[in-house]
């Protein structure tokens, strides 16, 4: 009945696209700390998925998977679960996409475990999750989405997809491989369901009172609406047997009209004063290519010692902050500090000597031959309709731009030459037209609900529409696979350098 009573109770509102709003709130650009005592979700909004999360005293600390971009696994550090700042990152070398880490404290130590598609798992760690973080260690061990867990001996594990399990040496870098076994067959939830496939995947292991509580996500991870979702077993013993909640799943979508899609991949994390919440990631109604989002709300035990999760749909409502802080700055305030590895990242190939920034100026040495050979610098922008502009200088053989970013073959943007603007669509340029700046440019694009459009300005104040737009809402994982996001950023291709200036971001009414 809980179920059936969380979807008549479900209110789909969203930006002003399309839908109706709510009155008392706009979605656009006020999630997180609203200032009032509650938060919006998602406390993260944009690509931030596969959230993994670490209480240190009264400090917390978040990761996500990275995937193609580097510099990856970005740190985030928050007093209150809802505020959150970047401090450090792990990755400067491209392994191949990240996926699905851990971040934990074990002893005098931070550990993040994670895994590289294709290659196994790996782990990185530090004495501060302020870094600097160690090289990759790779741990010997296939499947996804590792979790570290401390048994009631103090041995250590690594739980994994598929309900598998093995122990780590002492030092916790590397597996014994001939303890790895499978020790738990997941949740089956009733076959009417629509999913994306069975997919049981990011174990999460706590230890909370007298029960080990191991969470899992299954379902699939996009594919339909109603895919993913969290679901809970435990045991008093790391060494199980696992005992399936009777009141599963924990989270997750039951219809395609709520705002939230595909909610999963949950962690647990407690505040000072004995409450619970969940971090987990979901997508978002008509903006899957925004990428898979956090959202937080608050869990609750029940007598028998379950965990239920009680506001079911109002989590798309104001929620009371689980900590009294006051709001802190909006961190795209900071965009136009080019801080590499906090706010900007690139596209699988990082180098850092190819830029430098220096009193909010930024200079790009160029590369390849299109703007996905330049390797575009990119942010995550974490709203429906925004835009951003900057003045461009470049040298005689350089083509620079903006472009908001999906892959390789799929990306949008406007740059220009010393003689021509170009369009560039999917991966090639859809036409030229000629310009009277020579070597400098201010450009723009406008990102409104998903659909693109492009200016240029000869002094940063006047704007003139280039006479074209494009609707980018398909660039997203169902379509395109790659579990990317649609990010603006920067490029510049060719031989020469060009540098950026007066960069601007701003949120559309």
């Amino acid at each position: 009945m809980k179920h059936v009573f969380f979807i008549l109770i479900s209110t789909f509102v969203l930006c002003s696209c399309n839908f109706e709003q709510p009155t008392t709130n706009q979605w656009e650009g006020k999630n997180g700390d609203l200032g009032n005592g509650y938060f919006l979700n998602p406390i993260l909004a944009g690509d931030y998925p596969d959230p993994s999360i670490v209480r240190d005293g009264e400090d917390y600390y978040m990761t996500h998977s990275a995937f193609d971009y580097l510099p990856g696994l970005v740190v985030f550090h928050s007093k209150d679960l809802v505020n959150w700042q970047p401090i450090s990152f792990a990755l400067k070398e491209y392994l191949g996409s990240i996926w699905a880490p851990d971040i934990v404290k074990y002893k005098d130590k931070f550990y993040i475990y994670f895994t590289v598609s294709r290659r196994g798992n790996f782990v990185v760690y530090a004495d501060s999750p302020h870094g600097p973080w160690s090289d990759p260690f790779d741990l010997g061990v296939g499947h996804i989405d590792p979790c570290h867990a401390v048994g009631e001996d103090g041995t250590q594990w690594l739980f994994l997809s598929n309900g598998l399990r093995a122990q780590l040496t002492e030092d916790g870098l590397s597996v014994i491989p001939e303890t790895l076994k499978k020790v738990y067959d997941g949740w089956q939830y009733p076959e009417e369901w629509v999913t994306e496939g069975f997919c049981l995947e990011g174990p999460k292991v706590r230890k909370i009172g007298d029960y080990y509580y191991y969470l899992n996500a299954q379902g699939g991870t996009a594919g339909p609406a109603t895919s993913h979702m969290v679901v809970v077993a435990r045991s008093k013993s790391i060494d199980g047997p696992w005992e399936n909640a009777p009141n599963n799943p924990l989270i997750r979508t039951y219809s395609r009209t709520e705002r939230w899609w595909s909610k999963g991949h949950g962690s647990l994390i407690d505040t000072p004063d004995g409450k619970w919440w969940i971090v987990y990631h979901a997508y978002e109604n008509q903006f899957m290519n925004m990428g898979r989002q956090t959202l937080l709300e608050p869990v609750e035990f029940t007598k028998d010692g379950w965990i239920e999760a009680p506001l079911g749909t109002a989590i798309e409502q104001p929620i009371r902050k689980p900590i009294d802080s006051e709001k802190i700055a909006d961190r795209r305030d900071k965009l136009d500090e080019y801080r590499i590895g906090l706010d900007w990242k690139y596209y699988k190939n990082y180098d850092p000597t190819r830029v430098s920034a220096r009193d909010k100026v930024l200079t790009m040495k160029a590369q390849g031959k299109t703007p996905a050979e330049s390797a575009p610098l990119m942010f995550v922008a974490g709203a429906h309709s925004y835009e951003f502009s900057t003045k461009i200088n470049i040298t005689d053989d350089v083509n620079a731009g903006l472009v908001i970013y999906y892959n390789a073959d799929f990306y949008v943007g406007i740059s220009f030459d010393t003689t021509n603007t170009y369009r560039w669509r999917k991966a090639a340029h859809k036409g030229r037209k000629a310009h009277e700046g020579e070597n400098t440019l201010w450009l723009k694009l406008r990102n409104d609900c998903n659909v693109i459009t492009g200016y240029i300005s000869y002094n940063g104040v006047d704007w003139i529409n280039q006479g074209w737009a494009n609707e980018i809402s398909g660039y997203e994982h169902n379509t395109l696979y790659d579990f990317q996001s649609i990010l603006p950023g920067i490029f510049a291709y060719g031989e020469g350098e060009a540098t950026f200036s007066d960069f601007e971001f701003k949120l559309l009414d």
